[in-house]
């Protein structure tokens, strides 16, 4: 490489067709330039990129990651034994002579920034939302309380995933800042609600969202805490504004409130449990799936909450934290547990591949999993 005044740029090497070769020079602005970095990205990313409507997430003890309007890519490092030359476009530097014959190197690159598309990563959502969860007080000023803006500079996650996140956390915004509600403070309100059912004769596959806020209102409970019942514990009816309850919701809803932290016998819990659900529901026992788990104590079964909810989103963490628990499942007691467990890179095959081994006594048997 020639030192040359002659200057010369990207435009040279654009138009360059197969065979020919170009002499190439250092740039007068030939230097380290720290702030410039080479990306590669996918395709589909460029326009993103070009339309400025990517953003780097992430505190300063963490490493950075890349998000679109909805997904999330991990930024690394990738060296490589060749430098590359970085040339610029010939109206980087306002001269006055081009020369189109040469090319000028402004950075020799030794690897560039490569961009890979990840899970959110939202376990950090749920740890800061679980800190203060709304009771039904006023927001007090020594509560740690995240805003949207808050939430999006904190946690690593598109705007779209962070939204998904949000819901199936059952979060609220309540006077500009996100919560969880209170469990306890939930089945005070579905507790009043279900009681307005049977007071107001309402049928539960048929509700009119104005009746029931303004009846939770009455009975002092917040109007968007009221819509918010609806929402963890029903659905919409179409494109009406009726909902209905899911009896789902309410029947796990109240298993948990039974269980909190104990186990019960199998037979007690269950009718325990048929005395809380509301007349009209029918409880089952599948309901609880990646809810709860059982065991073999003599020969009683004993029942008691593990819920998918309490798991970290990541696969490596989700293995680990369930094979710590439970040294070896059987796939029916599995699966649930994984259902919401996603890697962009790796099919749930790939994962159990990864993480478990697989056993079977016989071929017709039920097939065990146990920490690879």
């Amino acid at each position: 490489m020639e030192e040359s005044g002659r200057i010369g740029g990207a435009q040279a090497v654009i138009n360059l067709e197969i065979g020919p070769s170009i002499p190439i020079s250092y740039h007068p602005c030939f230097g380290p330039h720290e702030d410039l970095l080479l990306l590669e990205a996918d395709y589909n990313l460029i326009s993103d990129i070009f339309n400025e409507s990517v953003t780097l997430r992430g505190l300063p003890d963490e490493d950075a990651v890349l998000c679109t309007k909805s997904k999330t890519y991990s930024i690394k490092f990738v060296g490589n034994s060749n430098s590359m030359f970085l040339i610029p476009p010939s109206s980087f530097l306002e001269e006055p002579v081009f020369d189109n014959r040469f090319v000028s190197v402004i950075k020799l690159a030794s690897g560039n920034m490569e961009l890979v598309e990840v899970s959110p990563r939202l376990d950090k959502l749920k740890q800061l939302l679980l800190e203060n969860p709304y009771s039904g007080s006023e927001v007090e000023e020594d509560l740690a309380l995240y805003t949207w803006s808050d939430l999006v500079n904190t946690i690593q996650a598109s705007d779209e995933e962070l939204r998904n996140g949000l819901e199936r956390l059952s979060a609220i915004e309540i006077d500009g800042y996100w919560r969880v509600v209170d469990e306890s403070y939930l089945d005070l309100v579905l507790r009043m609600f279900l009681h307005n059912c049977v007071l107001k004769s309402w049928c539960f596959d048929e509700l009119d969202e104005d009746e029931v806020v303004d009846a939770l209102v009455a009975d002092e409970f917040p109007s968007k805490v009221a819509s918010h019942c609806l929402r963890v514990f029903g659905s919409k009816v179409g494109e009406t504004s009726k909902w209905k309850l899911e009896p789902r919701l309410v029947c796990v809803h109240f298993a948990r409130r039974i269980l909190k932290d104990e186990k019960m016998r199998l037979e007690s819990f269950m009718e325990e449990w048929k005395k809380k659900v509301p007349e009209g529901m029918e409880e089952r026992f599948e309901m609880l799936e990646g809810e709860v788990l059982t065991e073999k104590i003599g020969i009683e079964t004993r029942v008691y909450t593990f819920s998918v909810r309490s798991l970290p989103s990541t696969p490596a963490e989700r293995f680990s934290t369930l094979f710590k628990h439970r040294p070896k499942w059987e796939w029916k007691d599995l699966e649930p547990y994984l259902r919401d467990l996603h890697d962009p890179k790796v099919s749930m095959e790939g994962l159990l591949l990864k993480y478990t081994r697989r056993a079977q006594a016989r071929a017709d048997a039920e097939p065990v999993f146990s920490a690879r």
